[in-house]
């Protein structure tokens, strides 16, 4: 039985009276997310009963929607995604590596998500590669797995991509591995300013060709000179490259993957109330040090769902992508040729198990459930069966 405030709650009450107010505002696509949150785990959904094989106990277990903005619904994708990576680990140290964008470019990236995200990923990939390469740093092609978040801890828009990558790679003749330095991968200054240039050509070429839009107050953006104007100040600030110290460990970069890979722009554990005052949550004040970062806010209903839609991505935009060595069909192979030049064994191939049956146990014995009646979307489960009810037994 679960407990608090989830998103889904304040959908379910304010979600309709927000769809009325902005009719005309609101993407189809976003329109969408919202009712697959509020439907989610519902008799809208369909299910199934569950009966426990000891006491006859039953349930009723509603299907989750599966859409990948749904709080609820990211855990078994992470599950899954993760198990797929764990065999990809080298036995080498992992670095941490966050490109931002500043304000100035946020706000044109706000009204062109598709386009502007997507230029995030390859400049800044394009950047790690470039740098890795250059013999004067590290001479080695390197393989990275970049994730998009576009949120800050307030909900508010603030693109950004983490990278998590190998403390070395293979040597430009492909004869060796190289190794970084124990607690430094690349110089994040030379980072910066590669990858300004990169992203700003880039963008400026897009806009000359036709391909950027701007609406309300960054209309005049259209204008050549107006928005060359706009990103005048970026153009001379250094942009933001982070690059935190290396994990402890293969399983502490598959417990950072588990976090980041599959997180929504708020989880449900963050949420402290929701009454006529607003929604109040639990957020990251970043200018702070220590523990003192952690504070409480309230945001209207209509504020923060607003907010909540500012990270619904595009639809089909892939979120998760990886470079160098990690990338596309050759992944495999360059894995390989990476764990003969550290000299480690390849990982055992092992069949795969039989599917984990993750019915929680039953709460009355904790005996194990099984499903005895499937019922389609829309639709009710009909009563338990009479041999349940009358004798505390599943039928044979």
């Amino acid at each position: 039985m679960r407990t608090g405030i989830e998103v889904a709650d304040i959908f379910r009450s304010a979600g309709p009276a927000y769809r009325a107010a902005h009719a005309g505002h609101l993407s189809l696509h976003q329109l969408k997310v919202m009712s697959a949150i509020e439907h989610c785990r519902t008799a809208v959904m369909g299910g199934h009963v569950e009966a426990c094989t000891d006491c006859g106990h039953w349930r009723v277990a509603y299907n989750s929607c599966r859409n990948r903005h749904c709080p609820r619904c990211q855990g078994a994708a992470a599950r899954a995604w993760l198990a797929e990576r764990e065999a990809d680990l080298l036995p080498v140290g992992y670095f941490h590596v966050v490109f931002t964008l500043p304000a100035e470019v946020a706000d044109v990236a706000f009204h062109n998500k598709a386009l502007v995200y997507d230029l995030l990923f390859k400049a800044a990939s394009e950047t790690m590669l470039t740098i890795a390469a250059d013999p004067k740093h590290l001479g080695a092609r390197i393989g990275i797995t970049a994730v998009l978040h576009t949120w800050g801890s307030a909900l508010t828009h603030h693109p950004h991509v983490h990278m998590i990558v190998p403390g070395g790679g293979i040597a430009r003749d492909g004869t060796r591995w190289i190794s970084s330095r124990p607690a430094f991968l690349l110089p994040v200054k030379v980072l910066g300013k590669l990858f300004r240039r990169l992203f700003l050509t880039r963008l400026m070429a897009l806009h000359a060709a036709g391909r950027l839009g701007f609406f309300g107050t960054l209309a005049h953006l259209t204008d050549r000179r107006a928005f060359l104007r706009h990103l005048s100040p970026v153009r001379k600030t250094n942009w933001v490259v982070y690059a935190k110290p290396p994990f402890a460990g293969p399983q502490a970069v598959l417990a950072y993957l588990s976090r980041y890979t599959h997180r929504v722009a708020i989880s449900n554990s963050r949420l402290l109330a929701f009454d006529e005052a607003g929604v109040t949550m639990r957020y990251k004040d970043y200018r702070r040090v220590g523990a003192d970062r952690q504070e409480v806010m309230t945001l209207a209903t209509d504020e923060f769902i607003r907010r909540f839609l500012l990270h619904v991505l595009p639809r089909g935009f892939h979120r998760i992508r990886h470079y160098g060595l990690l990338a596309g069909a050759t992944r495999k192979a360059h894995l390989e040729h990476a764990r003969q030049l550290l000299g480690v064994a390849p990982p055992p191939d092992v069949a795969p198990d039989e599917p984990t049956d993750v019915r929680p146990p039953c709460p009355c014995c904790g005996g194990h459930m099984v499903i005895i009646e499937t019922f389609e979307r829309w639709r009710q489960p009909r009563a338990p069966p009479h041999s349940i009810a009358s004798t505390g037994t599943t039928p044979s």
